[in-house]
Parts: structure tokens; C-alpha cells; sequence
């Protein structure tokens, strides 16, 4: 085993570009972390590592050292979950981000049954509006809403979200109902996060630059404001169905309706996934779809 020692927490560290990254995905100390390191450095009689007070990065030697250590990692853990699976229950640590409303609305409730279910597995449940990276922070799973950015991590769709832009009848007794969108220049919109809203004209996509009086990062704000009759605004479904429901709010130009939007789980590319990790993929893509 003494040609292993320190190669585990050589690809983390070449991964996460971070000592203390590393050792929180190895669920160790960032010191032993660092004495592995330091041996296996001492045993190779090369420096693989960059060192600065702010950033660690891999040296030529590193790299090459870096490109034939991962594939044996990753076949060593594939290795181990092959064999535990096939008598292992979801167990362990689950760390998971997601947004700050949409996990406090629909994600914690879910996740609360999910503990229920499977009694080993322990929680750690970060809500933040940040795109935190996954690798770095030592998370399982992201739960990310709406159109994802190229990235380098696999995506589950787990269900959908619609967007609807909406005004109090108050309103638009006033200002009058937009009937087409070259006609939301001459109205007032509530801006949320962004000054964009999406559309679906004549079979394509379409992103329009809007502006207002009022811009917050709080949906539950936003419409507040929409029923007061101070604008029109976009927001998803869960945002505003119960106003629409009982008639605080009304849809209008829904023959531009854009298309739905994906609820999206990320987790980082492996070949094989824990049992803690496809178990709550496969929960939530069963309880999300329902809902």
C-alpha cells in the first residue's frame, strides 16, 4: 500500500486547487492532508505543488504525475462502491445546496421525508442564491433552477417550473392589459434578480430588457407589489399560483408564454453514484414530478 499513501489527497488537492478543499471532500484534516501530500512529495523526490499564501497550483511534474493518478483513483472508489453497493443503504454525510426561496418552499419539506425514509443518512443543507462549486465546497448536489450554463457537471432534470408575468386587476384597470411586447415598454415592471423576461414568440425564443420603478431579489416582494398594483411581473409558478388562484393576480399576454424551464440536480461527473446520492435523485425526481 505504500505506493497509494498520498495519492488520494494529491488528486483532491490537484482537483479543488485547495488544501482545505480537499480535505473537507476527503473528510479529514487540511493538516493530515498536507503531511500526506509532503511525504508522497519527499517519496517521488519531486515537487508537485505551487505554494502561496492564496493559491496552490500543480507543477509540470504535478500535471504529468496528476493525468495517470485520477483514472486510478476513480477506478479504486468505482471499485469499492461496486462491492458496497450490492449490500449498502443510503448512508453518510448529504450535502446539498440550493436557492434560498425554492429550498425553503419546496426542497426542505422534501428533504425532511427523504431523513424519514432512510434513517442513516445525515444532512447539511446550504441555502444560498450563490453558484457555489461543487468540487471546492465538498457538496454532493446542487439544485439549480431555470437555463443552466455549460458546465463541467451532470445534470438531472428533476421537474419543471413555468413562468407567468402578471398584474392585479387594480392595475390594469389603470394602465390597461398588454397585448403584445413591444407594448411592456409603455408599462410598468417589477424587476426581479434580472432585468430580463422570456418569452415564446412565433415558435422562438425571446429575452426582452424590461424597466421599473421597483427592482428586489425577492420573489414573495415582487408580488406583493404586483397585488398592490404597482406593476407587471414574471415569476414562476410557485411564486404565484395561489394569487392566481384566488384572483389577487391575472395572467396576461400568455400566448407568449415561454416554454418550461427545468428544476435541474448537478452533481460532479463519477461513473458510479453513492447509494446516498442516487437515492435522493431518484426521490426527488419522484416527488418533484408529482408535485
Amino acid at each position: 500500500m505504500g505506493h497509494w499513501e498520498g495519492v488520494s489527497e494529491f488528486v483532491a488537492v490537484a482537483e479543488t486547487q485547495s488544501f482545505t478543499a480537499a480535505a473537507a471532500k476527503l473528510q479529514t484534516s487540511v493538516a493530515q492532508v498536507s503531511r500526506k501530500i509532503a511525504a508522497l512529495e519527499e517519496r517521488l523526490a519531486v515537487k508537485l505543488f505551487h505554494r502561496t499564501t492564496r493559491k496552490v497550483s500543480v507543477t509540470e511534474a504535478g500535471r504529468i504525475y496528476f493525468q495517470h493518478c485520477k483514472p486510478l483513483v476513480e477506478g479504486l472508489e468505482l471499485a469499492e462502491l461496486s462491492v458496497t453497493e450490492m449490500q449498502s443503504q443510503p448512508k453518510g454525510l448529504l450535502r446539498v445546496t440550493a436557492p434560498v426561496t425554492y429550498g425553503e418552499m419546496n426542497l426542505a419539506p422534501l428533504l425532511h421525508q427523504f431523513l424519514e425514509r432512510y434513517p442513516l443518512v445525515d444532512l447539511e443543507l446550504l441555502l444560498t442564491n450563490q453558484k457555489l462549486n461543487l468540487i471546492e465546497q465538498g457538496l454532493d448536489i446542487a439544485i439549480r433552477l431555470g437555463r443552466l450554463q455549460d458546465c463541467s457537471l451532470i445534470a438531472k432534470r428533476l421537474a419543471s417550473r413555468q413562468l407567468y408575468v402578471c398584474a392585479s386587476t387594480s392595475y390594469l384597470e389603470q394602465f390597461g392589459e398588454p397585448h403584445t411586447l413591444s407594448e411592456l415598454t409603455h408599462h410598468q415592471c417589477l424587476i426581479g434578480s434580472s432585468d430580463t423576461w422570456h418569452f415564446r414568440e412565433q415558435g422562438r425564443d425571446k429575452s426582452l430588457r424590461i424597466s421599473g420603478r421597483i427592482k428586489c431579489n425577492s420573489g414573495f416582494a415582487l408580488v406583493d407589489a404586483a397585488k398592490r398594483g404597482l406593476g407587471l411581473v414574471q415569476l414562476p409558478d410557485y411564486y404565484v399560483q395561489d394569487a392566481l388562484l384566488c384572483g389577487d393576480l391575472m395572467e396576461v399576454l400568455s400566448h407568449y408564454r415561454a416554454e418550461q424551464e427545468g428544476i435541474w440536480a448537478l452533481y460532479p461527473q463519477n461513473r458510479n453514484l453513492s447509494p446516498k446520492v442516487r437515492a435522493l435523485i431518484d426521490f426527488l425526481t419522484e416527488h418533484l414530478a408529482a408535485s
